[in-house]
């Protein structure tokens, strides 16, 4: 009986694991990161919480710029979790790259929908 383990064994896949993991815990911080600053700019607020207030919050470019960052982060978030879920559980290659695509049209797509909405083109 031939056993095929240590140097002789055959590695197979895409091999994005430590990248992955790695770029799913930068972007968590980042967007953890995010959110305190928008907690406090939101507790710096004096009057009402209205379109006014919001308007005022990113009314600064540094805001606007640091927003479409951490959207991007989300969104790279996301593509890394989606892509694992189709890796995992799509079997079929054809169907996994339609769900690829789809995936990568609709992150574009919010993309180019923050971008709009930041900047209210």
């Amino acid at each position: 009986m031939s056993v095929n383990y240590g140097s002789k064994r055959i590695v197979v896949g895409a091999h994005y694991g430590l990248r992955d993991w790695l770029s799913q815990r930068v972007t968590a911080v980042l967007i953890a990161l995010y959110a305190l600053t928008l907690i406090v700019q939101v507790l710096c607020i004096s009057g009402p919480i209205d379109y006014a207030a919001w308007q005022s919050i990113f009314a600064a470019q540094w805001m606007r710029i640091f927003t479409f960052v951490i959207a991007v982060a989300v969104l790279w978030h996301a593509w890394v979790g989606i892509r694992e879920i189709g890796m995992d559980y799509v079997s079929n290659v054809a169907l996994r790259l339609v769900v690829d695509v789809l995936a990568i049209v609709w992150l574009v797509g919010c993309a180019g929908w923050v971008f709009q909405v930041l900047w209210n083109i």
